[in-house]
């Protein structure tokens, strides 16, 4: 959800650009409101609660509201059930979304999505430009996603890390150590492996990105890392909420590990990024803004002969399998060449 919110308010610059005088209003699930907070082109936040996404009565309050706001655009970026519901009931004069056979009578400019990217912004972000041409909008070069941070949390952040004896003229490097979900996660043994590799390349101190209910499933990677690699993480200093990690990554090097929204909110602030795909991911589509910063691995690049005749997005019941195939060996010179990368910019 993280990634398709950021990539979505990326829109709303847009639409100010073109039309300055324009309201804007973006419905979001309320738990990612703190990866667009401070944004300047969203004029109102319209919050998706878990009390409306599950109890019927509360939908359909939110459905009043947004009738009561008297839209003149809506713009779907999602085109699930109950976005088609809240566009449907807007009526408003001109509602645009990706075209679906099924759903394509409640829109006025169905959008039919292209499968191949044309640029190096990724398929999420180009399609999602597409619902911005019947308003003659366009993508434009430096139309990239961005998380605004205040002096304060930035400020805060540098003190907690300090205060926790990590060297802010040292490398620090955040790790991604799991996914949204197993079918996400790239495997515990392998992913020590990845982390001792970056130790012993870079010197570096590490940071690991998890929840407390996590604890268990991170200090299983820690405990499988050598113990030369455990001395350099930090496992006890992370950010308690989303808006804490946020300032803590800002003065990170780099963000490394599991294709996710840590991924796309590391980019959002401008930091490099190693990312680590599931094989069951499409990494056209999320694989956004890649260069010398942001590099990617898919097991695709490595054995595509695994993926003949088959799209990625039908690999997920093959995953587990994919996955044992994916050893970090495979993509140790990228992580080398990327690690060396960075520290050529750090003396450059």
């Amino acid at each position: 959800m993280i990634g398709d919110v950021l990539t979505t308010a990326l829109l709303f610059e847009a639409l100010k650009r073109k039309y300055p005088k324009s309201e804007l209003h973006y419905v979001i699930n309320s738990n990612t409101e703190a990866v667009i907070r401070h944004n300047p082109f969203i004029d109102k936040l319209l919050m998706y609660t878990p009390e409306i996404q599950s109890q019927k009565s509360d939908f359909y309050k939110f459905l009043k509201v947004i009738r009561s706001e008297n839209y003149d655009v809506v713009i779907d970026a999602y085109s699930k059930l109950s976005s088609n519901l809240m566009s449907f009931y807007s009526r408003a004069k001109m509602r645009i979304s990706k075209r679906k056979w099924y759903t394509s009578w409640i829109y006025t400019h169905p959008i039919h999505y292209k499968s191949e990217r044309r640029t190096s912004a990724g398929l999420a972000i180009e399609n999602r430009f597409q619902l911005l041409e019947p308003l003659s909008i366009a993508l434009a070069p430096n139309d990239k996603p961005k998380i605004y941070l205040t002096a304060d949390e930035t400020n805060d952040s540098g003190k907690f890390l300090s205060d926790n004896k990590i060297d802010l003229k040292m490398p620090l490097f955040m790790i991604a150590v799991l996914g949204s979900g197993s079918s996400k996660t790239y495997p515990s043994k392998y992913m020590a492996e990845v982390l001792n590799t970056l130790a012993s390349e870079s010197k570096g101190q590490i940071l690991f990105n998890y929840i407390p209910k996590q604890e268990q499933e991170a200090r299983e990677i820690f405990d499988l890392c050598s113990a030369e690699t455990q001395k350099q993480i930090f496992f006890d200093v992370y950010g308690r909420d989303l808006r804490s990690f946020l300032a803590i990554v800002h003065h990170c090097d780099a963000l490394i590990g599991n294709e996710g929204g840590a991924i796309n909110m590391a980019k959002a602030l401008n930091i490099p990024t190693f990312t680590i795909f599931s094989p069951w991911i499409d990494k056209a589509t999320w694989s956004i803004f890649e260069n010398e910063h942001n590099v990617s691995v898919h097991l695709k690049d490595f054995q595509p002969d695994f993926y003949a005749n088959m799209h990625e997005s039908n690999m997920k019941s093959r995953t587990d399998e994919a996955y044992q195939m994916f050893k970090p060996q495979l993509f140790e010179n990228q992580l080398k060449s990327f690690l060396n990368h960075l520290s050529l910019q750090e003396h450059a």
